[in-house]
């Protein structure tokens, strides 16, 4: 078998974290270093020996750094095939010698495009050209060249290395080669997705490139007997679930993140202090108030039997006195989200609260004034294929138009407005109740996910109880039949808000007006599948 013994390397990276101790290992070990640049001089600066680039090509570094490495004699020494004795007798014949690693990582395009009023210029500047080439390279050739693209890794490299007297095994070889392709792909993807957002705003992208961040291998997924992984996807999306951090409690699982993402995207929705909990990703208690603290227990109140073991938001921070008031309560949370959790509340927590060692608590970034306006897309997979539209964002152009010959006051108004953006949130068919409050108002039953919208009338008025008489319903699509608002006037319901467009819009506004209940329609459906 050809000798593998790593005798040559090439550095060349932005990230020069642990790299001269990586480069120091590779020399005692008898390895030839050559190196690029700012690279070189940091080599120097830290009294490792170092052989330029361009002392190899016999060409020097050209138009501002951006030629350096594209040149015959280093991708022939990156490419050259060792068991092929043509390959071999070529790089003999035009003196190119064999690189046996390669230590790469990219301009930093992602945090440039990131920056404040960058411009185009300023990122092209950052699109890296002869990295993901030599870094393609060698991962092409892994069973010759080792590549290295994360400093992680330098510790693990060196060990082995000496274990084996200087060469590294097959195994290592191709997870450094799966993690360098993954790189690449992720640098390129980032790229496309630049010049993406730089289109027409009503344009979806022509292909879909995802790539994510490491992933954090979870303890399973919906169900013990399955693998599952979380992979937070690049660039900035504002706070979510991803961007948290992760203050006390257990692991994340599957589905904590899927409930928790729930969530927090629909307390995002209110700019007054709110709360909300949910329960496989459908909201059972959602309140506004005054206060957060009063948010809290109206939200509790929706439907505590349901809300044990589900997940608690909220869209202000949670100090030392608000974390006192859901420590007197006996519900448990699997997990509270907050944009702010501070040291306080986090000892009361884990003091005060039975389950608080327990609990996952996640503090994000503070939310934008105004609401979440990130108009970043959805992607859901199919068995062999992936599903993408926009995020359902706001509430822009409906036109919320009173149908009915009864008119709603504006107090009720504004508690329909927020039954409307808690319904958007339930499983489709969705069917929501809430009562007017101080605040603003809160839920008291909800019917999701049932397979006709009657069903779902019935068991919000059920979830309800007494508290459905005077309440305001909200549908997140249109009545089929009035048998809807039937039973609506039923339960002693007060207004209605639906978006109307059926065939029978009609009758369910003919019932309506025999009963006396105002409704409204908003012209906008929010399904949610």
């Amino acid at each position: 078998m050809t000798d593998r013994k790593i005798r040559r390397a090439l550095l060349s990276v932005t990230d020069k974290s642990g790299l001269a101790e990586f480069a120091r290992g590779l020399m005692n070990q008898g390895v030839e270093i050559i190196s690029t640049g700012g690279t070189a001089r940091h080599l120097r600066d830290a009294e490792i020996t170092v052989r330029d680039i361009s002392d190899v090509t016999g060409f020097p570094e050209i138009m501002d750094g951006r030629v350096k490495t594209l040149h015959p004699v280093i991708h022939g020494g990156l490419l050259a095939v060792r068991q092929n004795p043509d390959h071999v007798k070529q790089a003999a014949d035009s003196g190119i010698e064999f690189i046996d690693l390669v230590a790469v990582n990219l301009y930093a395009f992602e945090e440039t495009v990131a920056r404040e009023g960058v411009t185009d210029a300023d990122a092209m500047e950052s699109v890296d050209i002869g990295g993901p080439t030599m870094i393609r390279a060698a991962a092409k050739n892994h069973g010759s060249v080792a590549v290295v693209v994360d400093p992680a890794d330098y510790p693990t490299i060196l060990e082995e290395m000496t274990e084996r007297g200087g060469s590294l095994g097959d195994e290592t070889r191709r997870a450094l080669a799966a993690k360098a392709f993954g790189l690449t792909a992720t640098y390129d993807t980032a790229i496309s997705a630049y010049f993406d957002s730089k289109g027409p705003d009503d344009d979806l992208p022509e292909t879909l490139g995802i790539v994510s961040r490491p992933g954090t291998v979870l303890r399973y997924g919906e169900n013990p007997h399955l693998r599952a992984a979380f992979y937070p996807l690049p660039g900035n999306f504002g706070p979510s679930v991803a961007s948290a951090e992760v203050l006390n409690g257990k692991a994340l699982s599957y589905n904590n993140i899927l409930d928790i993402d729930a969530a927090f995207e629909l307390v995002k929705e209110f700019d007054e202090p709110a709360a909300v909990v949910i329960k496989h990703t459908n909201p059972c208690g959602a309140a506004m108030g005054g206060t957060v603290a009063q948010a809290y227990t109206d939200a509790l109140a929706g439907d505590p039997v349901s809300a044990f073991g589900g997940i608690l938001a909220f869209n202000r921070p949670v100090d030392a006195a608000l974390a006192e008031i859901v420590a007197v309560r006996t519900c448990f949370f699997e997990a509270v989200i907050a944009p702010g959790i501070d040291g306080d509340a986090v000892s009361v927590f884990r003091k005060k609260v039975k389950w608080g060692k327990k609990v996952r608590l996640l503090s994000t970034d503070p939310l934008p004034p105004g609401g979440d306006a990130v108009a970043d897309t959805v992607v859901r997979s199919v068995r062999g294929g992936l599903l993408v539209q926009d995020r359902d964002l706001g509430y822009e152009g409906e036109e919320f138009r009173v149908v009915t010959d009864a008119v709603p006051d504006d107090s009720t108004i504004a508690a329909l407005r927020f039954a409307w953006k808690v319904a958007k949130h339930v499983k489709s068919n969705a069917i929501l109740l809430a009562r007017e409050t101080a605040g603003g108002g809160c839920v008291v039953g909800v019917g999701a996910g049932q397979m006709s919208r009657i069903d779902s009338t019935i068991i919000a008025g059920r979830k309800a109880g007494d508290r459905a008489d005077r309440s305001l319903l909200a549908s997140d699509a249109f009545f089929p039949f009035r048998d809807c608002v039937d039973k609506a006037a039923e339960l002693g319901v007060k207004a209605i808000i639906q978006p109307g467009g059926s065939i029978r819009d009609a009758e369910s506004i003919e019932a309506c007006n025999e009963h006396g209940i105002p409704m409204i329609f908003t012209g906008r459906r929010h399904f949610r599948h």
